[in-house]
């Protein structure tokens, strides 16, 4: 569902991404891992559209997307939950679910009763606004607000940053939930090495704007994953 191929990335004279190729299928978890600052977050938004590339391509279903804005990606059925969640403070819960009934034609535009038994503490807390709530049920938010708009593609940015364990547990029940529903393709940007490995079916780990190794979650060596993630 997901290319991406050579993609060199810029911020000012600055390079962020050099050559990063990545991928992603339906029904597969694919998690890109790395310290702090090595490109991770900035090739999520080059894939979502928040930033241009300078060189490569991003493909998806077949075609090039690599020049689409962020919102045309999402009427592809691209989704995004960003570091830091992003929820609206000031919205109730259903509120901020609502908001992403944008890219839905009117007859679909419903919360599924799917979404609550993902997150069901959600479902409880409807009239509360976003800004109540704790750093772990802002992110269950955040995760079932990208649901909303039905995504065929979910990229997640470090959704257990800050994150209580029992959490942890729900978030990756639930990823683990779509990934066997078998449509959607999942792209997990992640520096919890034990979260990674259990979820991944393929990883790519980065450093200083590289992918430096890659390979099926089942062949993971801790030891060579886990010099790139120690400071």
């Amino acid at each position: 569902m997901l290319k991406v191929e050579a993609i060199d990335l810029y911020y000012g004279a600055a390079q962020a991404l050099r050559g990063v190729s990545v991928s992603a299928e339906p029904g597969k978890i694919t998690c890109v891992l790395g310290r702090n600052g090595v490109g991770k977050s900035s090739l999520l938004r080059a894939i979502v559209g928040h930033q241009p590339v300078s060189s490569g391509r991003v493909i998806m279903d077949g075609e090039n997307i690599t020049g689409l804005k962020a919102y045309e990606r999402a009427r592809r059925g691209m989704a995004y939950v960003p570091q830091g969640r992003e929820i609206f403070p000031l919205l109730t819960v259903r509120e901020n679910l609502e908001t992403g009934f944008a890219r839905l034609p009117k007859a679909e535009r419903k919360i599924s009763d799917e979404l609550y038994e993902l997150f069901p503490i959600l479902k409880a807390m409807l009239g509360r606004r976003g800004g109540d709530l704790s750093g772990g049920q802002q992110q269950q938010l955040a995760v079932a607000r990208a649901l909303v708009t039905k995504p065929r593609l979910l990229v997640l940015d470090e959704p257990t940053e800050g994150i209580q364990p029992s959490i942890i547990k729900d978030i990756s029940r639930a990823i683990s939930y779509l990934r066997q529903q078998g449509k959607m393709a999942i792209l997990l940007v992640e520096q919890y090495f034990d979260f990674a490995r259990e979820l991944a079916d393929t990883y790519a780990v980065m450093e200083r704007g590289e992918v430096v190794l890659a390979g099926k979650g089942a062949d993971m060596v801790e030891a060579d994953v886990r010099r790139y993630l120690t400071v």
